[in-house]
């Protein structure tokens, strides 16, 4: 066989691959939204779970599953653009940057479970933060932060040298280079990462368990004092996410409808991720095309 036929064969296996792994993703979607969006409506996802009881919603559960993505957001992304600028324009290649780099991927490959008992461990016990929404919301920063300060640092590196070369060029400094030149240039990317890394955080159920806790308390949506117990804002209460939710429903039982709040609770988190993986490119593009004056 001479090597034109090897490479229609090697074409064809490469593309078969690609088509059952579109197939796998589309029957795992079309499974989840056909049996889930039947039971989605505004009622759903507006009121309160009940227990021991039918026509319970996630509205509850839902908010706290955005206001939780939204502190721990708020914590890891100075963090990580931080990080990953010093990692990218600063830091020497020498045994210390290798070992923080090291340290960066065997964390991002940490199982979630294990991030959640550290975050029990560290910030509920010994923090005395509790079961609460802080808890929570500093358990992900520490299972995302290792992906964004490393997407950070790739968009980064993407950067041609001679951009810099040039803003030095010009008699910017090396931190003025980056501000203005550098992060602008790389902004795409960045964004995209960040998007991504939201939607990664956003189904996680397994670190929440152990630190935001399993609880959902009624929540006073006229009273937004974030010292008051019972307020939306409070980051110090309980919180129980849609995707602990999902988990906790399922494998208690006290729901007559658990069936089909399940299935809701997962048509609405699948929506929720595919809107964050759309929504990055989206904004990746309108961000790239406005950097670059091509749209």
């Amino acid at each position: 066989m001479n090597s034109k036929k090897w490479n229609t064969v090697a074409t064809g296996i490469l593309y078969f691959i690609a088509g059952v792994m579109i197939l796998i993703l589309a029957f795992l979607l079309i499974f989840i939204l056909w049996n889930g969006l039947p039971h989605v409506s505004w009622h759903f996802l507006t009121t309160p779970a009940r227990s021991f009881q039918t026509g319970g919603g996630i509205g509850i559960q839902l908010f706290n599953s955005f206001y939780l993505l939204f502190l721990a957001m708020l914590i890891s992304i100075p963090i990580s653009i931080g990080a990953g600028i010093y990692l990218s324009e600063y830091a020497k290649q020498n045994w210390l940057t290798s070992l923080i780099r090291t340290s960066i991927d065997i964390l991002s490959s940490l199982p979630s479970i294990v991030v959640g008992l550290f975050g029990f461990l560290v910030f509920s016990i010994q923090a005395g933060l509790g079961f609460s929404i802080l808890s929570g919301a500093l358990a992900l920063t520490v299972f995302n932060l290792p992906l964004l300060t490393r997407n950070v640092e790739e968009s980064l590196n993407s950067i041609s040298e001679s951009q810099r070369e040039a803003g030095l060029a010009l008699g910017l400094s090396k931190w003025e280079t980056v501000l203005r030149i550098i992060i602008p240039e790389a902004l795409p990317g960045i964004v995209t990462g960040m998007i991504l890394g939201a939607g990664r955080v956003f189904g996680e159920a397994a670190a929440l368990i152990y630190t935001a806790g399993q609880s959902a308390p009624a929540l006073d949506f006229t009273n937004w004092n974030p010292f008051y117990i019972a307020s939306p804002l409070n980051p110090l209460r309980p919180a129980e996410t849609l995707a602990v939710h999902i988990w906790k429903i399922n494998s208690e039982g006290i729901m007559p409808d658990a069936a089909q709040v399940s299935a809701g609770a997962s048509a609405v988190l699948i929506i929720a991720v595919l809107i964050f993986n759309f929504g990055a490119r989206f904004i990746s593009s309108r961000v790239y095309g406005k950097m670059t004056g091509t749209k």
